[in-house]
């Protein structure tokens, strides 16, 4: 690890760039530690301590501090199946090294029908540090692509895109958790919508559908940030009588919004502020409508038209 360290502390590439490849080159590190059951200090790279893996990590580096984006996404990574020869033997797919950088990261990672390494330790490293998301194409608008082809000769384009581009503004990627429930009472129901937006739930709805033998019921669904997934499913699980639950993740824009303050003749009103395009609309908040309809003592839908006049 120090003569990787030296061999990039002794170039002449920037700081920036130089910090990002040890960061890469150190999750290569941890993973070979733990496969090898040795300090960092004694792990031997092999095939990543060649040159071209040196290149292939120093190179990434600077290319990305150059390109500097402000968030990179990667799709779901595949990895093959079987066996390969390296230089501790025939080793199983994907190899001891990439699946322990993939155990230590965020990476979402699948298995194809390719009789194959995909991904190397190398290729694993990179991926782990440099993306912060493992999903679809967001909705963006794309000014530039990049293909990479690869030398092995498989059933499937071996090959690399990039996109580069401007994501839509606000957008944010969320996941939708659904359930559909049909013996459980109404009380429940209720009670479980209470906890999941009391533990962060950004909506939740009940829809009226039918299920097997024509029994009447309700489909549950919870849109919520990624990190809230598990400790929200575990509410469901608890609370109702509901034994799966699917999830996906989608991409949700939001607009810039603000609390004002609205003065009619009967006092203020709170009200959100949104904007759009530079177009801003106001719409009031329906507990400060609602206490002053009731002190007042006049029909709250008069009161909102008195707010939109």
């Amino acid at each position: 690890m120090q003569d990787v360290y030296q061999i990039i502390d002794n170039s002449d590439i920037d700081e920036k760039s130089k910090d990002l490849a040890k960061r890469i080159f150190l999750r290569v590190a941890n993973a070979e530690s733990k496969v090898h059951n040795k300090p960092i200090s004694e792990v031997h790279f092999h095939e990543v301590g060649a040159i071209d893996s040196i290149v292939d990590i120093v190179g990434t580096a600077i290319l990305i501090n150059k390109i500097n984006p402000d968030k990179i996404i990667s799709s779901i990574v595949n990895d093959g199946y079987g066996f390969i020869e390296c230089a501790h033997g025939t080793i199983p797919v994907p190899v001891p090294a990439t699946s322990e950088i993939f155990a230590n990261s965020n990476v979402k990672f699948r298995q194809i029908d390719i009789d194959t390494e995909l991904v190397t330790p190398t290729g694993a490293a990179i991926i782990s540090e440099l993306a912060s998301e493992f999903t679809s194409l967001p909705v963006m608008k794309v000014e530039k692509i990049g293909w990479g082809a690869g030398f092995k000769d498989l059933k499937i384009p071996n090959v690399l895109k990039v996109y580069y581009g401007e994501i839509e503004s606000g957008q944010e990627n969320i996941a939708i958790m659904e359930t559909n429930i049909d013996d459980c009472s109404s009380e429940v129901l209720g009670y479980t919508m209470e906890k999941l937006f009391e533990n962060g739930a950004l909506d939740v709805f009940f829809t009226p559908i039918f299920m097997k033998k024509n029994r009447p019921a309700y489909r549950l669904t919870v849109a919520c940030k990624k990190e809230d997934v598990f400790k929200l499913q575990d509410i469901i699980f608890k609370e109702t009588t509901t034994i799966g639950i699917r999830y996906r993740f989608e991409y949700r824009t939001e607009l810039e919004r603000s609390i004002v303050d609205i003065d009619t003749k009967y006092g203020k009103i709170k009200a959100k502020r949104v904007v759009n395009n530079g177009q801003a609309y106001i719409y009031p908040e329906y507990e400060s409508m609602k206490k002053i309809a009731e002190e007042k003592k006049i029909p709250l839908k008069s009161l909102y038209k008195l707010v939109q006049d």
